[in-house]
């Protein structure tokens, strides 16, 4: 059973139970040996007020870790939730890899009252990670390696390991005087060496190393390519700035798989399957706008050859407007479902509030474009009752959209059918149908 499916039955495990009862079912499942990243999961298969208190209960020691493997929305909605105390002894918990994470999804209020919580040391390493871009792998290194004289001996660097406060290590990196970067040993082989042994002998081959100005997508290629669990990033001078691991690597390349599924729909990786309905409405509303004026340019195309169709010449210029509104608002929804699918986020226990949050987003998005292209149809053609139909079937068939972009999916993945291929396809033709149905049938009993 693959990693998400486990996901899938815990969440359902969770949703199941009472609600008292969830915050201790999550905490079995972490004393069974639940990953940080496998609870971020779980609070966003939740609504809000649920995922607050499931956070709440958690042991006092993940808050951080868990609140840093969520998406950004996610982190910021239970954020906000918190009384200020309870914010200021979270944020008294960051360390610098997890305020550089947070620090782009956060109001620069709290980022700076963060910043003033850091330790000493952990605000040295936060400051040499903004030395470089978002996209540059230098930012993202993690910096608390360990480091040991290259030219030692093997019973002294036995010596100088065990003063670190650092959990086992994988691989130990070897620098020069200057802090300059020689080699990657295994942690293993040191502990298997004679002790006169140097410990430059013992040094990795053919070990990449990566430049700290070195894009994310290149250094997640680099990790990809290589042999090694972990890959030391150097500056312009060779010296060691840190290292990135494969489950870094892991999360960026999902991130960067995400960011492109989503981005077709104005959307970005970080939305949340649970985010308040006037929010995502406000959100997913600037696209819809967006989408609008490349559905006016059809219409208005198809006006240009007003000579030679009949009489319902209106009806025909405006019909794009609607199949097309209806269309990018069930993509909205039909993306942000395969991608919870696709991670096993969606389960019997939250479907209802999945249909229920969406319809919102839909009735919501609906009213306030069906008044604006209704206003705008009455005006140009100079007919109210023909802003009043187009308007209805704008409201029909936007939340029609929100209603099939849930249900596709869900009736597509029983089917044992790929909902990412045939999904969309099965949803244009929906909103077609039913805008089309909706507008020239109103039309035919209004107006003919």
């Amino acid at each position: 059973m693959s990693e998400f499916q486990d996901l899938s039955i815990q969440i359902e495990q969770i949703s199941q139970a009472e609600e008292h009862e969830q915050p201790s079912v999550l905490n079995e499942l972490i004393e069974q040996g639940m990953e940080s990243s496998s609870v971020g999961l779980i609070l966003e298969a939740f609504p809000i007020e649920q995922r607050v208190r499931l956070w709440r209960e958690l042991p006092l020691e993940m808050h951080i870790e868990v609140l840093t493997e969520t998406r950004a929305e996610v982190r910021i909605s239970i954020l906000d939730a918190l009384s200020e105390t309870e914010l200021r002894l979270t944020l008294a918990k960051l360390d610098n890899l997890s305020l550089i994470e947070w620090a782009d999804s956060l109001p620069d209020d709290i980022i700076a009252e963060a910043i003033s919580l850091l330790e000493k040391d952990e605000l040295e390493l936060y400051d040499q990670a903004n030395e470089y871009d978002d996209d540059e792998i230098g930012r993202w290194a993690d910096r608390k390696v360990m480091t040991i004289p290259f030219n030692i001996s093997v019973d002294r660097a036995k010596l100088l390991i065990d003063k670190y406060n650092y959990e086992q290590p994988e691989h130990i990196y070897l620098i020069d005087k200057q802090k300059r970067f020689r080699g990657m040993v295994d942690y293993s082989d040191v502990l298997k060496s004679e002790p006169k042994t140097r410990i430059k002998q013992l040094v990795l081959e053919h070990v990449t190393t990566l430049s700290a100005k070195l894009t994310l997508a290149e250094s997640v290629e680099a990790m990809e390519r290589s042999s090694f669990s972990a890959l030391p990033i150097l500056d312009e001078r060779k010296l060691l700035v840190g290292e990135i691991d494969w489950k870094f690597a892991l999360s960026t390349q999902r991130e960067i798989y995400e960011t492109r599924l989503m981005a077709g729909t104005g959307m970005d990786e970080g939305d949340d399957l649970f985010a308040p309905v006037l929010k995502s409405s406000q959100k997913r509303g600037v696209w819809l706008g967006i989408n609008l004026l490349t559905a006016i340019l059809a219409s208005v195309t198809i006006g240009l050859f007003e000579n030679v169709i009949s009489q319902v010449v209106a009806l025909a210029i405006l019909m794009p407007i609607v199949g097309s509104m209806g269309g990018i608002a069930g993509s909205q929804t039909l993306t942000l479902i395969v991608r919870s699918m696709a991670l096993n986020q969606i389960t019997s226990g939250n479907r209802f509030a999945l249909i229920k949050n969406e319809l919102g987003i839909g009735a919501i998005n609906g009213l306030l474009w069906a008044i604006i292209i209704g206003a705008m149809a009455g005006l140009w053609f100079q007919s109210p009752i023909l802003g009043a139909t187009i308007a209805l079937a704008i409201v029909v068939n936007i939340i029609t959209a929100a209603l099939f972009g849930v249900l596709i999916p869900l009736v597509l993945d029983k089917l044992k059918l790929d909902p990412a291929l045939a999904g969309s396809v099965i949803l244009t033709t929906v909103t077609d149908v039913v805008g089309f149905f909706a507008f020239l049938g109103t039309a035919s009993l209004v107006m003919l």
